[in-house]
């Protein structure tokens, strides 16, 4: 059965999903998407368990050994990525019944479901897999479960936001397809491994540079990488309440983790960052994200329009600690890719708690709120501190090593921006932890009661989880620097 874990992995969410369309109860398919979810985030831990020292697990599929055959490949950054996929999807299908009951009819949320888990299974799928054909049918999987949790939300804006995503998506994926078409033209092989090691004898072909400029701008699309963020507000404002905190989660990092597989160790940093000058695109495109976004943000009337931009401005620490290329900035964004995950899908989660009872998402709406509900906004400020970076939260962690990174390399400029970011987040963070306790509540919400516990406690555990990370950081920064290390070459 061990052996057999990378496979189970995949296959049971994927073999979940059409049983869940069958089923037509609401109720019952909850409750099957629910135990799928939780037995695979106990078969991701067991995998975590079995990598930990620096193992890895290579499974065929079929029996049939790579090339030739489809490579299942586990490693501690794979491990860790499917923790964050499988424990945060889980979290967010635990509370999803309660949040779905409001929008949509009981006979249709089984589709839903089904959506829901093929989401999750591509993403998996995406992390498993070590052929880059593979990976591209996976993204196209997830985007098109994405497109449709994403339409299901009660605003007619919705459908517009899927399709603006739809459009950008797809360009985005055809140019993947095209970067890995052109690998496969040079070396006549799919599987990673294998076009690792036959890249570098053509790193000075054409089609090779043609291939890196096609996969960087498809990835940066699928992250939402400053300039290419245009459908990422929107998508995390319309969205139904508790598919944005999946979303938010899982799909943006698990790009990202395609960008680091492939820059690192299938064209190699090499030829990634000095031929190809990756850092001089990625360095000044992540700061600007993180500074623009971060202005944005504090605009908002919308607090789920507030927390995608602030996304937007996250999502820039991580490309940034990529740009960096050195220990820490590395360590900085693997650690990050965790934690804000972490902490993004319970501030998504707990405002989905939040709009749950007063149905609206301005901030009007969501005056003097903590009165009423104030385990939900405890929930929200503990993780809200943890975004801004406050010490002794995961956040912090995170930052430290980010600012250390631009330090590493002489760029006190950028450190002191990244200062001024997390000064910004203080300003958008605080501005929703000021309307909600100490401005008056509208009379139509006075009486507003607590969140059902079905909803209340995953925003807990994602909140005491930012505390916890914030002091023990062996499976985050301890796990994410001997990635790193292992990502740069170094001993």
């Amino acid at each position: 059965m061990i052996e057999q874990l990378p496979a189970i992995q995949l296959l049971l969410t994927l073999l979940a999903a059409p049983i869940c369309s069958m089923l037509r109860n609401g109720d019952q398919s909850w409750r099957l998407a629910t135990l799928v979810s939780w037995a695979s985030v106990a078969v991701a831990g067991a995998l975590l368990h079995q990598v930990w020292d620096g193992n890895e697990i290579s499974y065929h599929m079929g029996g049939w050994p790579p090339p030739w055959g489809i490579e299942v490949v586990v490693d501690e950054l794979t491990a860790i990525v499917l923790l964050l996929v499988t424990l945060f999807g889980a979290l967010v299908m635990t509370a999803l019944r309660e949040s779905l009951s409001t929008i949509m009819r009981h006979q249709r949320q089984s589709l839903y479901y089904t959506s829901f888990l093929l989401c999750m299974a591509s993403l998996i799928g995406i992390t498993l897999t070590g052929d880059a054909f593979n990976v591209f049918v996976f993204l196209e999987i997830s985007s098109l479960a994405t497109y449709t949790l994403i339409a299901r939300g009660r605003d007619r804006r919705a459908l517009t936001a899927a399709f603006r995503y739809l459009i950008m998506g797809t360009i985005g994926a055809t140019f993947i397809l095209i970067a890995i078409g052109f690998m496969y033209m040079l070396t006549g092989t799919l599987n990673m491994a294998d076009l690792a090691e036959r890249l570098p004898e053509h790193r000075d072909s054409r089609v090779l540079h043609a291939s890196f400029a096609f996969f960087t701008v498809g990835i940066a699309l699928k992250i939402a990488l400053f300039p290419l963020h245009y459908w990422l507000p929107n998508a995390y404002t319309y969205a139904p309440k508790a598919t944005t905190a999946f979303l938010a989660a899982t799909a943006t990092k698990v790009s990202l983790y395609v960008m680091i597989r492939f820059v690192f160790d299938v064209y190699g940093v090499e030829f990634s960052f000095q031929q190809m000058q990756l850092g001089t695109l990625l360095v000044p495109l992540s700061l600007a994200g993180i500074l623009i976004a971060s202005l944005t943000a504090i605009f908002q009337s919308d607090a789920k329009r507030l927390l995608a931009w602030s996304s937007v401005a996250q999502l820039g620490y991580m490309s940034l600690g990529i740009g960096l290329l050195n220990l820490n900035g590395l360590t900085a964004s693997i650690t990050h890719m965790f934690n804000h995950a972490m902490m993004k899908a319970g501030l998504f989660l707990a405002l989905a708690t939040m709009i749950y009872r007063v149905q609206s998402s301005q901030l009007t709406s969501l005056a003097g709120i903590g009165r009423t509900m104030p385990l939900t906004t405890g929930a929200f400020t503990v993780l809200g501190i943890g975004l801004i970076g406050v010490p002794f939260t995961a956040g912090f962690i995170s930052k430290w090593y980010l600012i250390t990174g631009a330090l590493d390399k002489g760029w006190l400029p950028v450190a002191v921006l990244l200062i001024a970011s997390s000064l910004m987040a203080i300003v958008y963070i605080g501005k929703m932890i000021d309307v909600m306790y100490f401005k008056p509540a509208p009379e139509e919400f006075s009486n507003v009661r607590e969140a059902p516990m079905s909803m209340l406690i995953p925003c807990w555990i994602f909140a005491l989880l930012t505390l916890y990370f914030g002091l023990d950081t062996r499976i985050t920064a301890g796990l994410a620097g001997r990635v790193a290390a292992n990502l740069l070459g170094a001993s």
